[in-house]
């Protein structure tokens, strides 16, 4: 029921909200290159990691798949022209997410070519999102009931072994993530800015409290725009970065996403193969982008992901659905920590930072002002911010390099 909207919403405002971030100059172009880059990096390594533990190995719940539909047994001609719907609005209630995979790449194109013209519109389907994820938290109350009656017939079908498999799973994410702040974030970070990662977090301690009691870095945003300002980097950075990297530059969902999708195949008896692990890929990184800002969207995603590629596999979402409570943790913390080091390397990509500030706040020399929420040193660097959000306009015009903000 839920499947087909939040698909469509997905892509769209994936698509669309690419070509905006484009149109912001210098520092967006990069921003958006850093971002995909790094949230498929971040998909190979689960998909890396997930083929090297096997977490589903050994559950043999083949007996919870859905019934493979008999479309496949069609030739190539039918199966291109079941793509195209009879109808825009009949791709959303057919049931086939190729259809409506069709008719949202083609909406989130149009929107594309209309420009101006076509925010409003995307504004509405951002509006229609916010509804359906509202309806499917809804939903979500009852979830438990579900997900134990899911488990206790798990267990009750492979003993202890099912225990195991998803401890297997969860400990498996947490160590990924774990790794992928310290040793990639961490690497990427000391090699382009000389800034230790582990400075940077004990700088952004609260904000970590913050996420894992609520599970979601939305709630840090605004604390990470104004320590972001706070450390030295210019506001048209930060402005522009952050918020942006929200809704792109999500690397802890984007391991979630592979890791259980191969968990899910593999318990379920049916292993994803190179091909399948490839495409799905592919339509994680757009599909990504658009539930990036919804609180809980990892789960829909990653049912909206395996509905589009094997539709037998969706069942299988029940199976984390007790555990995705504690992976939206890890989730959260790589979330922020990876857009709090993106800002950093994208201000000094851009010489939007004042490197100096950088080792003087993280080595504790001027605290951030937890009352002030750091208005007081917003002000003091209002007039370098002007100069360089000027220079970043002319070089988005004229492909110029902007001035640094050194002080």
């Amino acid at each position: 029921m839920m499947i087909a909207p939040i698909i469509f919403c997905t892509i769209v405002l994936g698509v669309g909200s690419v070509a905006k971030a484009a149109t912001v100059g210098r520092v967006g172009g990069l921003a958006l290159l850093y971002f995909i880059v790094m949230s498929t990096f971040a998909l190979a390594i689960g998909l890396v990691v997930g083929n090297l533990i096997h977490p589903g190995e050994g559950l043999d719940l083949s007996g919870l798949r859905a019934p493979e539909g008999s479309t496949e047994a069609a030739g190539e001609t039918d199966f291109l022209l079941s793509i195209i719907p009879t109808s825009l609005l009949s791709s959303l209630t057919s049931g086939s997410i190729l259809q409506t995979l069709f008719v949202a790449l083609l909406v989130g194109f149009a929107l594309q070519q209309l420009g101006k013209r076509g925010e409003p519109v995307l504004e509405g389907i951002r509006n229609i999102q916010i509804l359906v994820f509202r309806i499917l938290s809804m939903v979500m109350w009852v979830a438990p009931v579900g997900a134990f009656g899911a488990i206790a017939a798990v267990v009750g079908a492979t003993g202890f072994q099912a225990v195991i498999s998803l401890a297997t799973l969860m400990i498996g994410f947490y160590i990924t993530c774990a790794l992928f702040i310290v040793v990639i974030l961490g690497s990427l970070l000391w090699f382009v800015t000389r800034v230790s990662i582990f400075k940077l977090m004990r700088y952004l301690g609260r904000e970590y409290l913050l996420i894992v009691s609520t599970s979601s870095s939305e709630v840090a945003l605004p604390r990470l725009i104004a320590k972001m300002e706070h450390v030295g980097v210019s506001k048209p950075v930060v402005g522009i970065t952050v918020p942006t990297g929200y809704s792109f530059n999500l690397d802890g969902t984007a391991i979630y996403l592979t890791m259980a999708s191969l968990f899910i195949a593999s318990a379920l008896g049916s292993p994803l193969a190179l091909g399948e692990q490839v495409s799905l890929l592919v339509f994680m990184i757009i599909a990504s982008k658009g539930a990036a800002g919804v609180t809980g969207a990892g789960l829909a995603t990653l049912a909206g992901g395996l509905q589009s590629h094997r539709p037998d596999l969706v069942d299988g979402v029940g199976l984390i659905v007790g555990i995705d409570r504690f992976m939206s943790e890890a989730r959260a913390l790589t979330n922020f920590t990876g857009n709090a080091v993106a800002t950093l390397l994208i201000g000094t990509w851009t010489r939007g930072i004042d490197a100096d500030r950088v080792a003087l706040v993280l080595g504790g020399g001027d605290p951030f002002d937890e009352k002030s929420m750091g208005t007081d040193h917003e002000t003091e660097l209002e007039a370098p911010a002007e100069a360089l959000e000027a220079d970043v306009t002319r070089a988005g015009e004229l492909g110029d390099e902007p001035r640094g903000t050194a002080r």
